[in-house]
């Protein structure tokens, strides 16, 4: 039945792609065949820096004791966002979130209109959590997909759940990057050195950064609308052979007497009014931006509020269970990622001088005050299809990037921002962070990588004009070091 569905379906899938949409699933398509695990690029980064640093002079025992020091250095780090993508999981397939989405999918009155719809969604849930808005956002596209009256072309609104990861996760409260210069305890010592600590004041709440993602935001949503198939020419979930059916987590009834306290509200009720009242303290002795800007405080919300709206302690777990494969990737990357760092700023060859000062002082020859910021923004988003990880290709480049921005007097939080807007664009096009959709969608990377292409050419050339022009705005300020 599913292979007929597909077939029938193939005609409409080529009358509605256009040229963008064939190169961008060409290029897909290449990818998913030729390109390895994200974590083979992990120890190439890891190996391509070592011999670097032996190249100008580091002997290979200091490399190797600079790479094995820094290998745990980023271990609180990289647990605060393993818990932010559980967490935002957690959330997001609750009861209460199911029932959410239900009443939710019942507004959009047209196709294009539903998927411009989840666009919006999608979007507005990143900036809270990149986690919630990938799984948030394909549970409302399923949940739209089971209305046929609509005849919705899935693969437009698979892609428009994907944009809150590929254009303004990283501008909102779960950005790696802010949360990381945010928090002193996460800093790697070397990167603390460069930049100090910088509030979130000084990155995602410039109104600079704001209007970046409120520019991004609407454009997203127009593309969306206008680059949705419809009519004959949409393709449904029913043509593509996909299973919509509902897909929040259940539980079984008990099984034996012991299992009384796993389905009682009692616990979690008592645990949630526990850290309650911990919230509660923190957010009212002291400023409310410094209080969400620790991340260990955004975690705990968020985890206090996925127990709450489970209920049940079960349920609760079952959810954690099915969000833990989504963080593999970064929990045994990461210390790859410290090792880089490390090598970067502490490995120096027989002039003293280590690889960071090398590439900031490349940078600072090739750029100026004014040019630095598109720069940046063009190296970080080219970086970004190899090392697809904010937090992790973050803790790679920050060491040279923020002594360049240092040395070319560039305010440091928006050099945060500039790699947070640059560092979303090729997730448009690259399948790693899909993988979470994917698999709540049913659909495969070349599905959706038309629709997110498309978005790509419009997204790129918004955020690198913008990170240039705003960048005036802003002044220097030299960084408050420990």
């Amino acid at each position: 039945m599913k292979t007929e569905s597909l077939a029938k379906q193939q005609p409409a899938a080529a009358a509605s792609s256009s040229g963008l949409e064939r190169l961008a699933a060409g290029v897909t398509a290449w990818s998913e065949k030729w390109f390895p695990d994200a974590y083979i690029f992990a120890v190439i980064a890891v190996l391509v820096v070592a011999l670097g640093a032996v190249a100008i002079g580091a002997p290979v025992q200091k490399v190797g004791i600079a790479f094995g020091d820094g290998f745990w250095s980023l271990i609180p780090f990289t647990m605060q966002m393993a818990i932010v993508a559980i967490s935002g999981y957690v959330v997001a397939v609750s009861p209460p979130a199911a029932r959410l989405i239900e009443r939710l999918a019942r507004l959009p009155r047209t196709a294009r209109g539903a998927i411009c719809f989840v666009a919006f969604v999608s979007i507005a849930t990143s900036l809270l959590n990149w986690a919630i808005s990938l799984i948030f956002s394909g549970l409302l596209a399923r949940a739209l997909a089971r209305r046929e009256a609509l005849r919705m072309d899935y693969r437009a609104a698979g892609a428009a759940a994907y944009l809150g990861m590929g254009a303004t996760w990283a501008l909102g409260l779960s950005s790696a990057p802010a949360q990381l210069q945010a928090n002193p305890g996460s800093l790697p010592p070397s990167l603390l050195q460069i930049t100090g600590v910088i509030p979130f004041s000084e990155t995602i709440f410039l109104w600079q950064s704001i209007a970046i993602a409120a520019v991004l935001t609407v454009a997203s949503m127009v593309v969306a609308f206008y680059s949705s198939p419809t009519g004959e020419k949409a393709v449904t979930a029913q043509e593509l052979g996909v299973d919509v059916g509902e897909a929040a987590v259940k539980v079984a009834p008990p099984a034996r007497p012991g299992d009384w306290m796993e389905y009682s509200p009692v616990l979690t009720l008592l645990i949630v009014a526990l850290g309650a009242v911990w919230i509660y303290n923190e957010f009212t002795t002291k400023n409310a931006v410094l209080a969400i800007s620790n991340l260990n405080t955004y975690n705990f919300v968020f985890l206090m509020l996925g127990m709450l709206l489970h209920w049940r302690p079960r349920s609760f777990l079952a959810a954690v269970a099915k969000s833990v494969p989504s963080v593999g990737g970064v929990l045994i990357q990461f210390p790859l990622y410290g090792g880089v760092a490390f090598i970067l700023t502490k490995a120096a060859g027989s002039d003293g001088h280590t690889l960071t000062h090398m590439l900031s002082s490349f940078f600072v020859s090739v750029s100026s005050h004014a040019s630095f910021p598109a720069l940046m923004g063009v190296y970080s988003a080219v970086l970004g299809f190899f090392v697809p990880s904010g937090g992790g290709k973050w803790v790679i480049e920050a060491p040279y990037v923020m002594q360049a921005a240092n040395d070319l007097h560039v305010h440091l939080g928006w050099a945060v921002t500039v790699y947070n807007a640059a560092e979303a664009l090729p997730n448009l096009i690259n399948p790693f962070w899909m993988l979470p959709l994917l698999g709540v969608l049913g659909v495969r990377a070349r599905d959706v990588v038309g629709f997110t292409f498309t978005q790509l050419v419009v997204h790129a050339p918004i955020v690198l004009i913008m990170l240039w022009a705003l960048a005036s705005t802003l002044e220097y300020k030299p960084p408050v070091l420990p």
